[in-house]
């Protein structure tokens, strides 16, 4: 099936083809030919990866010193220009301060229709609203939070947004899907030849693995520090041999602000029941033995099951081999208590996670590429034994949406979701409804993950195997644990809040969701 559409921002028809999940998506975003979603591992790609332009020595300081005076003259060396792509990255999280600072400087300059590609965005960046309204931006491609995802949904942004994952966000970089003109990175620490890390200083906010694509691939890159030392800056997680130029600011973050999720166990007694299903879930099904590893967010809930988890651990004497984090308080004091050999840390959502990445080798850094990144030889997700993830919505398919709610906001960004999903076993704990709204759907607003990857779906009133996980469901037949169908789940959430209508949108495209490949997996539209 096929069909033409005009697109946001666009004085053109797209053509529209149905995708392998069934949805209709454009292929062509901004003045781009895209690939819609094949299903998983069925786009292969066959070229080579991009690179930078070849720099030479001669064009730098003998003396390894590239500060340059303020961030004004960084940004015009670096040639700072109408429709641009800038980078910036997301490690201090609501606490950021440099990008914001870096469109206030082109709004000063009078630059126009760049194009911003964060790593993600959070609430602190509504500051920029009125650059998209006066065109000093026009489009952002990247994770969005809160107001910014709302004036996407309005339709008043110029272009089409473009989410993706972490690791879809190094593949597109590497495979030249995006290029950037000037990468700015933030770091706690940095020497004047660009040595940079997150760890030490006053604005220390853990790892930089987000910004390591930016560092390698960007036409120019840029790093600014509120802590400028002596060379060698060690450790160093960015390398100066990527950087053009430095600066020395007085602030460039709060790290108070670096916090996400609630970083606090849920007091909730519907979330804790869902936390304890979710641990005796694993402890029945095997997946809580010697040895084993996992991954789970920031979230009250999924905190109260990582306390689960330990309960388990320590009267059965388990030790777990590797956490694949974000690393939080409680995740560190499971390493430093011995129940978790390792962290791989992909990002830190609090200051003790700072403080433990810094003191202990066993905090181990890694990045979007090591991690998640689809298209290498392989990455961590797959070897990790359960995911414990988040939704807005789940529906009969298992297909499931992280960055839209049911009334067709654009609220949140993928973050590493969707690269998540390839761990061997990916668990949803979540809530039947929200404020009265089913969360288990006949079908998702937006398909983000498909539903072959989702193995089980746990709420605080039943517990859904995915009919694909025969495994699973041998396993737990005899189980005390309540096991229903999806159906069964559905259906009880419709009898407590009703059936609730689909959300009438817009035919105008919005956003483009990409799936870990770079191919288009749905669109987002914008909302009446």
């Amino acid at each position: 099936m096929e069909y033409y559409q005009r697109i946001g921002g666009m004085n053109m028809s797209v053509k529209l083809i149905e995708n392998a999940v069934g949805r209709m998506v454009p292929t062509e975003i901004n003045g781009q030919k895209e690939i819609p979603y094949m299903g998983v591992g069925k786009f292969i790609p066959k070229k080579r990866k991009y690179n930078s332009y070849i720099s030479t020595n001669a064009e730098f300081p003998a003396d390894g010193n590239k500060k340059v005076k303020n961030l004004k003259e960084a940004l015009q060396k670096a040639g700072l220009a109408n429709g641009m792509r800038i980078s910036t990255h997301h490690h201090f999280r609501d606490g950021d301060l440099l990008a914001n600072m870096v469109f206030d400087i082109a709004h000063e300059m009078g630059v126009k229709d760049l194009i911003w590609f964060p790593s993600a965005s959070f609430p602190c960046h509504e500051h920029l609203i009125p650059y998209l309204e006066d065109g000093t931006i026009s489009r952002i491609e990247g994770s969005m939070n809160g107001p910014l995802g709302k004036y996407c949904s309005e339709g008043k942004m110029k272009g089409v947004a473009v989410l993706r994952s972490h690791g879809g966000r190094y593949q597109a970089i590497q495979d030249g899907e995006v290029h950037i003109d000037i990468a700015i990175i933030g770091a706690a620490c940095a020497d004047p030849f660009g040595n940079a890390n997150g760890l030490n200083g006053k604005s220390a906010s853990g790892l930089l693995g987000f910004a390591l694509a930016d560092s390698q691939f960007a036409d120019k890159v840029i790093v600014a520090t509120d802590n400028m030392v002596a060379f060698p800056c060690v450790p160093w997680q960015i390398q100066g041999n990527y950087v053009d130029f430095t600066v020395e600011m007085d602030q460039i973050g709060i790290p108070e602000k670096i916090v996400s999720g609630t970083t606090q166990i849920t007091k909730s007694p519907d979330r804790l029941l869902i936390a304890e299903l979710t641990a005796r879930f694993c402890e029945e099904a095997g997946i809580i033995k010697d040895g084993f590893s996992f991954q789970a967010g920031a979230g009250g809930t999924s905190l109260a099951i990582g306390e689960f988890f330990c309960r388990i651990m320590k009267e059965k004497g388990i030790k777990a081999r590797f956490a694949r984090g974000g690393s939080n308080k409680y995740l560190v004091q499971m390493l430093e208590e011995g129940l978790v050999e390792y962290i791989l840390d992909g990002q830190t959502f609090d200051l003790e996670g700072v403080r433990s990445m810094r003191e202990n080798s066993n905090h181990v850094w890694t990045s979007p590429f090591t991690s998640y990144n689809y298209h290498s030889k392989g990455n961590f997700a797959g070897m990790v034994d359960v995911a414990i993830l988040g939704a807005t919505e789940v529906d009969v398919n298992f297909n499931a949406n992280v960055v839209t709610h049911s009334d067709g906001y654009l609220l949140h960004g993928i973050g590493g979701w969707q690269n998540c999903l390839f761990s061997k076993t990916v668990i949803l704990p979540i809530p039947l409804f929200r404020n009265r709204i089913p969360v288990v759907r006949e079908e998702v607003t937006t398909i983000c993950g498909p539903g072959e990857l989702i193995d089980v779906i746990i709420t605080e009133r039943g517990i859904a195997i995915n009919p694909l996980r025969k495994d699973l469901l041998k396993k737990l037949k005899e189980s005390n644990l309540p096991i229903k169908s999806i159906h069964e789940l559905k259906k009880e959430a419709e009898e407590i809040c009703g059936i609730m209508e689909k959300c009438v949108l817009s035919d105008e495209i919005v956003a483009a969701i990409k799936w870990v490949d770079g191919t288009v997996i749905d669109v987002v539209r914008k909302v009446l």
